[in-house]
């Protein structure tokens, strides 16, 4: 086989340039084709990643040096010569000028954009393509067929696994999340190690570590994660589960009849059924798995010879790969090395016909995608003849060479049918027929479908016959913005239409001057000004949503005093804005589709009917032309919605093959995350508590942060707010606490005045209440808040005096987050009503007196009231027994002294003597 330097010579013009491109661990610079997006050259570099870099023994020198090693990172051209050397070692090239030449069309085709490879193993299971076995028998695929009353048993066992294997990996990750908090609620805590890792001494800790359990954590996993060492958590490395392929009875399955109801039942449990018809296309779909794949792209050139090159070049690569590639199993390589079947996917087909002012529904369409289907076929199929005259037949020809033979010929008629369209492809046919009846041909299964994602993305080309209207383009400052698709502008030009319009009508106008159903006009009558106009249109130019640029952009005070928002509105992540301005519906959508435009040219009047005609691409109609001429069957996805049952799914699949579709595949859509079920409140276990301790129990009001997920934007605090001030004193140093609260109870803002202080000391306290407060407004808890800062330890501290609940504490900021916990959360076990509960000597402060009725007065603050609180209201002690006893202090760390030998607060009483948990000295404390 010889090959020109069609693609070598062309790609010598294409201008390279180097290209930063963010890879998982590192930035890569490497050397790419001149306006790809960087999404494309990774999808390149991924796929460099993991090639294969085996060569045959004894290779000349010319096959081994690499070819243009800068082009991204060296891919290409590795790929390129390894093929070459190991086509010169199966005697496909006559010398190995021609071997070279082969790899550098290779390159200069991926430079053009014409075509891409898809993805190939480094390594697994192959018959080695030189001594290869002669008696190798190639097995049947695993195709299940339904008349086989084993078939049900199967599918199930396939459903059950995949079952399994989901709900596995969803209690893996749980089970990660839940340790991985037992870790972080340790790695946040400030104190002594050994504090920081006992559960009852660390709050945080402790709930991470119900919630752990709850999740089937043991404790033993617990105890490590607290120490810092997560156990790897994750299922055993498994092969990815093979997509199911069934054989069916098309007249059964049209009819409803029962035999389908295990493969739809499997579809709905596992996700991802293919149902074929014909046994030649149900053995095809099953070993496409095994295929090795490239794609070309028809939009990229228009030139016939040019095509039928390429297609030749493409064969040849795809016969190597399948000689030389690995497989995932024994039967994949067997099949491989018998069948050779491989794919050539079609990409670009409907920017291509778009681009050409054709419509994918007319005649004329038709024939221009039939006739490019059957010369890239024809000249897969005529050079797989000539590789089989030159080498042998693929080693199962005799198991397909009648009905391999019987559907060429079908394929030469139908090219023949299509007139000046398939002459080239009849010609093409004629040559592989002569040389096939009588040696056969190389590739017993030539397909021209393929579903894969990253190569579309390498070919920079879409392979399900669909055409795009609306594109991503990359600036190049690297962000990405929406534009109109350079083939839907060639398509409006040529036919006269409007290319600003079509702009304006899929990518909106960003503005709502003039926008129907809510324009300026329509908003000034709800009380908008200029500032609130210009602050909208500001937003519009870089939002998605219309309602974002209302509420998330306008003041506070015109929300309240305009528009009548509440402070509870605006933290309701539910309320909606302009449905509260009272815009119906349908302005509110023709005002979205004015700013932002249409999904697509759809729905676009503006063009004649011709046009509307050209850019409505059918992607069915398409693939319908292509199909006579691929022995891998198009694919129709049927979605299924998660919960459907089996009567609905069923009802799908009779409707796709009473409409004549050679494949099915039942898709069911995943469930949405999230909560499903309105449960009532679970049943408290163990004993009922009885009358007299229900009556006994202190009902407290405490404010309860539930956590709602909500866009984090500040909530901002109300004018005039309510709060408290309390004063205190800490080792001598006075505190002042000020509160402010939201109208619901619930704080918001923290300030902290320290008396007479330095001023250092006094800005670093009041800078750091700032920052508390904003959090706060940011919904952070303030559960956080304390966990993160109580038992921190650093002069002052010591005894407070001033303050009912809190008389002593290890800092100021374990004083502060104290208050706050005690007064806004109920979390009355940090509350030490003893003075010396955490000094040394532990001494108790006595019987407590009897509560004395207090005056209202004192509690209400009759400045923010203004005048309303009476003045004869008082607040009466009751639920208080009189002789009960005083509650139980909680233990707590007792005090560090200070180090003579390092200074640091850390010096702790071990035993009968004295030690540093810092410095490790040990001195005599004496007195």
């Amino acid at each position: 086989m010889r090959f020109s330097s069609r693609f070598t010579d062309s790609a010598a013009a294409v201008a390279l340039e180097p290209r930063a491109v963010e890879r998982p661990d590192r930035i890569q610079t490497v050397l790419a084709p001149a306006g790809w997006p960087s999404a494309r050259i990774e999808a390149w570099l991924d796929w460099a990643d993991d090639l294969p870099g085996d060569l045959p023994n004894l290779a000349p020198e010319a096959l081994t040096a690499p070819l243009q090693p800068e082009l991204l990172d060296g891919g290409p051209g590795r790929w390129a010569v390894r093929l070459a050397a190991w086509g010169h070692a199966l005697g496909l090239f006559e010398s190995v000028a021609v071997a070279r030449a082969f790899a550098e069309e290779l390159i200069g085709a991926v430079l053009l954009g014409l075509a891409a490879p898809g993805a190939a193993a480094a390594g697994g299971h192959r018959i080695h393509p030189i001594a290869d076995d002669e008696g190798q028998e190639t097995p049947d695929r695993d195709v299940i067929d339904l008349a086989d009353p084993a078939a049900p048993a199967r599918l199930r066992r396939h459903a059950g696994e995949a079952r399994t294997r989901r709900l596995s990996q969803d209690a893996m990750d749980a089970l990660r999340q839940k340790l991985g908090a037992v870790a972080d609620a340790v790695d946040r805590c400030e104190g002594p190690d050994t504090d920081c890792a006992d559960p009852r001494r660390n709050p945080a800790l402790a709930r991470a570590a119900h919630a752990a359990r709850a999740a089937g954590a043991r404790d033993a996993d617990i105890l490590l994660a607290a120490r810092g060492r997560l156990p790897e958590i994750g299922l055993v490395e498994a092969p990815a589960l093979r997509p199911v392929v069934a054989l069916s009875d098309r007249a059964l399955a049209a009819s409803g009849a029962p035999e389908t109801r295990p493969a739809v039942d499997a579809a709905l449990a596992a996700g991802r059924v293919t149902l074929a018809f014909n046994p030649r296309d149900a053995a095809a779909l099953d070993g496409a798995v095994a295929a090795p794949t490239a794609a070309i792209n028809l939009a990229a050139s228009d030139d016939l010879e040019a095509l039928e090159s390429l297609s030749r070049l493409m064969t040849t690569a795809l016969e190597i790969e399948a000689a030389c590639g690995f497989s995932g199993t024994a039967g994949d390589a067997a099949w491989r090395f018998g069948v050779r079947q491989i794919t050539l996917a079609l990409g670009g087909v409907g920017e291509a016909v778009m681009a050409r002012g054709l419509a994918t529904g007319s005649e004329a369409g038709q024939a221009w995608i039939a006739g490019r289907a059957a010369l890239i076929h024809a000249s897969a199929t005529a050079a797989s003849a000539d590789m089989a005259a030159r080498i042998r037949a693929c080693p199962a020809w005799s198991d397909h060479a009648e009905e391999t033979l019987a559907v060429t010929t079908a394929r030469a008629e139908a090219a023949a049918a299509l007139g000046v369209e398939g002459e080239p492809a009849g010609t093409l046919y004629d040559h592989a027929l002569k040389i096939g009846r009588k040696q056969g041909l190389r590739h017993a299964l030539i397909g021209l479908f393929c579903d894969d994602a990253e190569l579309a993305l390498r070919l920079g080309a879409r392979l399900d016959s669909a055409a795009a209207h609306r594109i991503l383009i990359e600036t190049a400052e690297g962000e990405t913005a929406p534009a109109l698709s350079p083939h839907a502008v060639t398509a409006i030009a040529l036919l006269d239409g409007d290319v600003e319009a079509a702009e304006r009508h899929l990518l909106g106008r960003r503005t709502l001057v003039e926008a129907p159903g809510l324009d300026h006009g329509a908003l000034r009558a709800l009380g908008f000004t200029d500032v609130e106009l210009q602050a909208v249109e500001t937003a519009l130019a870089t939002i998605q949503r219309l309602e974002d640029a209302f509420l998330p952009v306008l003041d506070a005070g015109f929300l309240h005093d305009v528009l009548g928002v509440t402070a509870s509105d605006r933290a309701n992540p539910g309320f909606d804005l302009l449905t509260h301005l009272g815009v119906s519906d349908d302005d509110r959508t023709r005002a979205t589709r004015y700013a932002f435009g249409h999904p697509d040219l759809n729905d676009w009047n503006e063009g004649s009917p011709e046009l509307r005609a050209v850019l409505g691409v059918d992607p069915a109609g398409a693939a319908a032309a292509v199909a006579p001429f691929s022995d891998l069957a198009d694919i129709t996805p049927e979605r299924l919605d998660w919960d459907a049952t089996s009567e609905q799914a069923m009802r799908a699949v009779s409707r796709r093959a009473l409409a004549g579709a050679r494949a099915i595949r039942l898709l069911a859509d995943p469930a949405p995350l999230g909560e499903l079920l309105d449960l009532p409140p679970a049943e408290a276990s163990g004993r009922a508590p009885s009358s007299s301790e229900a009556a006994e129990r202190p009902v407290s009001e405490r404010v309860v942060e539930k956590v709602v997920e909500r866009d984090r934007t500040r909530r901002k605090l109300p004018d005039r707010r309510k709060g408290y001030i309390q004063k205190a004193a800490v080792g001598g140093h006075k505190v002042y606490i000020h509160t402010g609260e939201y109208d619901d109870g619930e704080l918001g803002e923290i300030f902290i005045d320290m008396h007479k202080e330095g001023a250092a000391f006094r800005s670093l306290m009041n800078n750091f209440a700032i920052s508390i407060s904003i959090g706060l407004q940011y919904g952070v808890p303030l559960d956080e808040f304390v966990d993160a800062f109580v038992f921190t330890r650093f002069e002052p501290a010591g005894r407070v005096t001033g303050n009912d609940s809190i008389k002593s504490a290890t800092s100021i900021l374990d004083y502060i987050f104290r208050e706050l916990a005690v007064s806004y959360l109920d979390r009355s076990e940090l509350a030490n009503a003893d003075p010396d509960a955490l000094n040394a000597d532990g001494l108790g402060g006595g019987e407590g007196g009897d509560a004395e009725a207090v005056p209202a007065a004192r509690f209400i603050s009759k400045g923010f009231a203004r005048g309303a609180a009476p003045d004869n209201l008082v607040v009466l002690p009751f639920g208080q027994k009189r002789d009960a006893e005083a509650p139980p202090t909680v233990p707590a760390q007792p005090m560090a002294a200070a180090c003579p030998a390092c200074g640091d607060f850390a010096l702790q009483r071990k035993g009968a003597g004295f030690e540093c948990d810092s410095c490790g000295a040990a001195p005599q404390m004496n007195g």
